[in-house]
This record gives C-alpha cells, structure tokens and sequence, in this order.
C-alpha cells in the first residue's frame, strides 16, 4: 500500500509540474529543451521546491498581517517588505543579519531582546535553510543529486520552527510575534502553511531515498527538548 500511494503521489506531481512548468525559451509546440536534461525525479523536485517556497512566501505576508509594527520596521509596505526577504541578490543574508542565517537567524528573530525585524529573521532563516537542503539550487536536472536526509531533517526543523514560534515570549507572557489565533473561527491557517511545506519535504525526501535506493534516519524528539537538526553540512 504505502509503495503504491507514493507512485500515485509521484504520478500526480510529474503530471502537475509538466503542465504548469513555465521556465526557459520553448519552442512553437510549447515543449521546453531543458527538459530533455531532467529526469522524471528532477521535475517533480522542481514542483515541490516550488510549492515550499510558495508556502513560505505566504507566512511571510501573514506574519506581517498580524504583525504590522515588524513590516515598519524594513519597508513601506507589506509588499516591500516580502520581497526584500526574497529578493534573489540577497541569497537570504540581509545585511542587518550580520552572517546569522539558517536556524541561528530563526532564533534570533525569537530572541525577546531583538530588535530588528522579526519576521524577516524567522522567514529568512528557514529560506535560507530549505535554500541549503536543495543544494542551494532552484532548478534540477540530470547531474544534481538532492540528499533525501537534508530534506527530512529540514521537514522537523519546520516543524521545530513552527512550535517555537508559538512558544515565543516576552517577559510579560506575550507573544513575541502573533500566528494563530484563538478567536470564533479558530484562525489556523498558519498552521495549514507549516504543514504543507512538512508535507511536500517529507514526500520529496520519500521518493528520493526510494529512488536513489538511500536511507533516511529518522529522529524522535520530545518537545521539551526540540533542537534544530543540521542541514548545511550534511555531506
């Protein structure tokens, strides 16, 4: 069972990304060169780096939603602000980041004694994170050789951001930056983000050990010990 629900996933994903691929010059068929340079693997990679990004690039606006004062803090607008944490040329380093990046930039966004932008902290780190565990590349082909241990440790580390960033607090108990909401309709929709982006990781990195005949180690953790698993240095 579990082999067929992964080619039926592996079949609906190929066929979403070959419709929908949109890059590089195409010929009047509409059919793409820098295909023939891609495995099956290598398009549904695509997909799904493309879906975990999306994810994250809508936190990023919702965060700033619910927290107006941190947009202010960077930038004129909410827009502005977005897409200065995704602005290519910055390769998620800020300059006001001073070198922190990855998990060590999520953590100071949810230090009480920050000052800077804390949205752009915590959305720029898990960028800069899940930028490390696709090789920091955006588009694969043949040659690339994806590493499903980085995709997995990097599917807990969201994981690990998400209940961190509900746990963040001032010394007064207050959030430190707003997400879900206890209201009347019980507002989770940070929550649905998270998960879709622990969901596409954990299915990628399913399909590339099975593909590539590699393992995966699995890590339990308590929640009162949550700890960032590496990501960048995994060879």
């Amino acid at each position: 069972m579990r082999v067929f629900l992964l080619a039926a996933a592996f079949s609906a994903a190929l066929t979403a990304c070959t419709a929908t691929s949109g890059s590089g010059p195409k010929g009047a068929s509409g059919f793409d060169p820098a295909q023939l340079a891609k495995t099956d693997l290598d398009r549904v990679a695509d997909l799904h780096r493309r879906e975990v990004f999306a994810n994250l690039h809508l936190l990023a606006e919702k965060l700033y939603r619910r927290n107006p004062r941190e947009w202010r803090k960077s930038a004129g607008s909410v827009e502005a602000a977005v897409g200065r944490i995704f602005e290519p040329r910055y390769a998620w380093r800020l300059p006001e980041f001073e070198g922190k990046q990855g998990t060590e930039l999520v953590l100071l966004g949810l230090r009480e004694d920050y000052q800077g932008d804390r949205v752009a902290a915590f959305i720029g780190g898990l960028g800069g994170m899940l930028h490390a565990a696709f090789n920091e590349k955006t588009d694969f082909f043949v040659t690339d050789d994806l590493d499903p241990q980085k995709l997995y440790n990097s599917a807990r580390n969201v994981e690990i951001a998400a209940w961190k960033l509900a746990q963040a607090r001032d010394a007064a108990g207050r959030q430190l930056l707003l997400s879900n909401e206890m209201s009347p309709e019980y507002n989770l929709s940070f929550e649905r983000e998270f998960g879709k982006m622990v969901g596409n990781l954990d299915l990628l990195a399913t399909l590339v050990a099975d593909k590539t005949n590699r393992g995966i180690v699995k890590v339990l953790q308590s929640v009162a010990s949550l700890v960032f698993l590496p990501v960048a240095g995994l060879k």
